[in-house]
């Protein structure tokens, strides 16, 4: 006779059921009626039956970790309620379904491949498998999102369009993917649903969406360049989906030519870090995972485009300034990786540029000739394809100004590299968010200069 099959064992019930997703279900359908309290004291007691009485029902601790944050959310909402920014209860909702949908599973990690998949052939097919599969569970997250906003949202008959919710599932399944992508010893449970619940509140108090089909668009465009980069080797999952975010967001904020002069930096970037790297390898100076990118890297040198790019689609009456602080900013991550990558392979050695005295290739600060015009040709060619796609249309000053970005921003990034980073002040990503900002800064700064403001 065989044994009996607990009633919950790691959130799936008799005959595999998910008892848990049931559970989940009836919270969100119930949500509307039993308002933010009432529905803040059924969570919390979730929480604590399931985190008291995990032992006996054999329950997962990914069901605790979504029970805590979906309980935290719901505080959020409470108090915030009266006050000028309010956590609106749609989007908590919203935010513990593209949780919720990702319960006991998951497919935006990196998989490892078996001793089964020997030959490179089967290796490339799991590569697309795991890409193609991932892309459905991401699109059954925007629904999962969207489905439990406007549930909210009809019943208690708020003013908001249901275009602008499509457009913030969007945002938070993907940003909920990318949480999910990012190694941790935090059960994804907790940073899914509130990365995914933070991001959609930023963007819903700018009250700023574009059509499904436009958001669609730009979606699919995204991932597949960030699945291409993927198949190429140049990104990991995580850099994959925070290029997609990335994407998205600039799309629908400034337009495609803004993603695209982007985009350039990341090919240039991956094409240069290839370039002499057995012998950048052989002195240890070379990109670690074989010049893979991941989202830190992504994060640290595009944020401020992301920035700049929505602030374009947000305040349009600062639309040229901002254009040429966009062009100054990607040069600046253009010209520093091109320096990186080229010019450690000078020869001869570098100098440090607080001391100008010799250095070793590849030290944090240390600058050479051929690092320099390196710079100078990666922030130029961001300028001359700035003009080219029609982000700016004065080609002198696009290149000059952009140039200047760049080299500055380059420079700056070298002098935080000799000084702050040296001393652990910062890390190596946190010099390049702040020299991406300088030379954004720098650029903005000379066109107001030559504009006469």
């Amino acid at each position: 006779m065989n044994r009996a099959t607990p009633l919950l064992e790691n959130g799936y019930s008799y005959h595999g059921i998910p008892v848990m997703h049931v559970l989940y279900l009836l919270l969100i359908l119930i949500a509307p009626f039993a308002g933010v309290d009432l529905l803040l004291v059924l969570s919390l007691g979730v929480f604590l039956v399931l985190r008291f009485s995990g032992r006996q029902l054999s329950c997962s601790r990914d069901a605790v970790s979504l029970s805590f944050s979906l309980s935290l959310m719901l505080f959020v909402s409470a108090i915030s309620k009266g006050l000028p920014y309010t956590f609106p209860f749609y989007i908590v909702l919203a935010a513990f379904a593209v949780a919720a949908v990702g319960n006991h599973i998951t497919f935006f990690s990196e998989r490892g491949f078996t001793a089964d998949f020997e030959s490179e052939k089967s290796r490339r097919r799991q590569r697309r498998f795991s890409i193609m599969w991932s892309s459905i569970f991401l699109a059954l997250r925007i629904i999962a999102a969207f489905l439990a906003a406007s549930w909210i949202v009809y019943w208690q008959k708020l003013p908001i369009p249901y275009n602008f919710i499509f457009f913030i599932a969007v945002i938070g399944a993907v940003t909920g993917s990318l949480f999910e992508s990012i190694p941790s010893k935090i059960d994804r449970n907790i940073p899914v649903p509130l990365g995914a619940g933070m991001t959609m509140w930023i963007f819903e108090e700018f009250r700023y969406w574009v059509p499904p089909e436009k958001m669609l668009v730009a979606l699919i465009f995204s991932l597949f360049l960030g699945a291409m980069a993927y198949r190429a080797k140049i990104a990991d999952v995580s850099a994959l989906l925070s290029a997609s975010l990335l994407g998205v967001l600039i799309i629908v904020f400034s337009g495609l030519p803004w993603f695209l002069l982007l985009l350039t930096f990341f090919i240039l970037g991956g094409g240069f870090t290839r370039y002499k790297y057995a012998y950048k390898e052989s002195i240890g100076i070379a990109q670690a995972k074989d010049g893979i990118r991941s989202y830190e890297n992504v994060f640290s040198n595009s944020t401020a485009a992301l920035a700049l790019a929505v602030a374009y689609g947000v305040f349009p009456e600062y639309s040229t300034p901002i254009i040429f602080a966009y062009m100054g900013t990607v040069a600046t991550a253009t010209g520093d990786t091109l320096a990186s990558e080229i010019g450690t392979t000078a020869k001869g050695k570098p100098r440090m540029i607080t001391t100008l005295k010799l250095s070793e290739p590849g030290a944090d600060g240390a600058v050479s000739s051929l690092g320099e015009l390196a710079a100078i040709f990666g922030s130029a060619i961001i300028g001359v394809l700035g003009y080219a796609l029609g982000i700016s249309s004065d080609f002198l000053l696009s290149v000059l100004i952009t140039t200047a970005g760049g080299f500055f921003g380059t420079n700056i990034d070298s002098l935080l590299g000799a000084t702050l980073q040296k001393r652990g002040l910062l890390s190596n990503s946190g010099v390049n968010f702040a020299a991406t900002f300088a030379g954004a800064g720098v650029s903005a700064g000379i066109y107001l200069l030559v504009s006469g403001f």
